[in-house]
């Protein structure tokens, strides 16, 4: 398109005269500023430009960046990733040469984003989300995203949400509160990481998380404070008992104490509780991830400790007894993947038990098929979305009402290898989730979904709605 015939398209010899009268009306003081402002409003914007890059995420591995650029200005976003990843979830690409990053290089889905995605969507409406993403789908023509890659596709998507809600001139969550049709905006009970085992850390723990739900808080922000006193308390627990060497930090810096007893880091965490003071408010979620350490039909729990790894075998029934006991003994309201991600024999009776809130993460890897498997068989009742698994915006939007729809709650998830994009706390409100889970009140890639999430409600002032002990509702 010429020059001129842009200028024609777009009417702007009209715009123009109807923004220098605009400025006489007003008789502003800097009448190029506003004539100025006033153009940059007047002409839709689109995106002109999309470059990537690698970056290092949180464990040093590469990720996917992007700099989306419109009319309105440059929108940046990268993408996170995880320990493992399934079968039935979306695929991040790597470049697989040993000598460089071990083989988990991006280049080739940095060269994707450059070279095909920038060049499908240039001159694309930045607030028309859905259309994005099903270009960048078509472009890719695999269930799995593994054309383009799923690291490639997400970081466009997310930087293309940003950019549309700067067109439209609303927060971020705001926007997406548009593009979900929720009509509330809702502050998440954060889930925090204070003890870490399974992937993410070097002890013998076999299960991968202990958690705690400030459900008994009336804000965000007080939310925050009782996880971060907590966090520090504990810190002083284990190191009374274990040394300051049971301090160090895993992935998503919760604690590595070297326990290799769920009780033991329970009775940990009881005890930091107390010693805030906040007892009852504060809730203990439990993130098991049971698929790491199932073998055929069996759990080995002391998969972890060389000396003993293979000589406790526990059953499903077993393991079922022990979670009755555990909900029984501790303030325990959810557990995450309490059984391998194919026993769904299990998982469904221990669900019907109704002791506590059961969780799907390998049991659904944000997939919409297993997803509607799972709410056929009643096999969970809520859901962790991982935004890279399923690879767009548009689709986590999408999973998430399939969730809201039966009735489920909605945990919005970090991954180990973060960023400091803070775009799922934005999402979390926008879609009115009741939690998010962002790791430990502690490093920089944690707390900027944290502090991200304070700026928010700051933000909504007396709008503000912190989703408190409804959060099961």
């Amino acid at each position: 398109m010429s020059v001129q015939e842009y200028l024609d398209k777009h009417l702007l010899s009209r715009r123009i005269e109807d923004a220098v009268n605009a400025a006489v009306r007003t008789k502003i003081s800097d009448p190029v500023l506003f004539i100025s402002n006033h153009m940059r409003k007047a002409v839709p914007s689109v995106i002109t430009k999309v470059k990537a890059r690698q970056i290092l995420d949180s464990r040093g591995i590469p990720t996917v960046e992007v700099d989306l650029h419109t009319n309105k200005g440059m929108f940046r976003a990268s993408s996170p990733s995880g320990v493992s990843s399934g079968m039935y979830e979306a695929i991040d690409l790597r470049d697989g040469e040993k000598g460089t990053y071990l083989g988990n290089g991006v280049n080739r889905a940095v060269n994707n984003i450059n070279e095909k995605i920038s060049v499908a969507l240039v001159g694309m409406d930045p607030t028309l989300q859905s259309q994005i993403d099903q270009v960048m789908i078509d472009l890719d023509k695999t269930e799995n995203k593994s054309e383009l890659g799923a690291n490639a596709i997400l970081a466009v998507s997310i930087a293309a949400c940003k950019a549309g809600a700067a067109e439209k001139e609303v927060p971020l969550h705001k926007h997406i509160a548009d593009l979900s049709g929720q009509t509330s905006l809702l502050l998440p009970v954060p889930v925090f990481t204070l003890i870490s085992g399974g992937k993410h850390a070097g002890n013998n723990l076999a299960i991968q998380e202990i958690m705690i739900l400030p459900v008994g808080s009336k804000t965000f922000e007080e939310a925050l404070q009782m996880g971060s006193e907590t966090y520090h308390h504990l810190k002083a627990v284990i190191t009374e008992t274990y040394g300051a060497h049971g301090c160090n930090v895993g992935e998503d810096g919760g604690f590595t104490p070297n326990i290799s007893s769920l009780r033991d880091g329970l009775d940990l965490v009881q005890k930091a509780i107390a010693k805030t003071g906040y007892n009852e408010k504060i809730k203990i979620a439990v993130g098991v991830s049971a698929t790491e350490f199932c073998i055929g039909t069996k759990y080995d729990l002391d998969f972890k400790t060389p000396n003993k790894s293979g000589q406790n075998f526990k059953s499903g029934q077993d393991m079922i007894d022990m979670y009755k006991e555990l909900c029984s003994d501790y303030p325990i309201v959810s557990i995450e993947d309490p059984f391998d991600k194919e026993d769904w024999e299990h998982v469904k009776y221990f669900s019907g038990l109704g002791l506590c809130q059961v969780v799907g993460d390998d049991l659904l890897m944000s997939n919409p098929k297993r997803i509607e498997r799972a709410i056929q068989e009643n096999a969970c009742n809520a859901l962790l979305l991982k935004v890279n698994q399923i690879g767009t915006v548009t689709e986590a939007i999408e999973v998430v009402k399939m969730a809201k729809d039966a009735q489920w709650g909605v945990v919005i998830s970090q991954r180990s290898g973060e960023t400091e994009d803070s775009f799922i706390s934005d999402l979390s409100v926008g879609l009115a989730s009741s939690q998010i889970k962002a790791g430990a009140p502690c490093r920089g890639e944690r707390l900027a979904k944290y502090n991200q999430l304070l700026r928010i409600e700051e933000e909504l002032g007396d709008q503000a709605v912190y989703i408190s002990e409804k959060w099961r509702n």
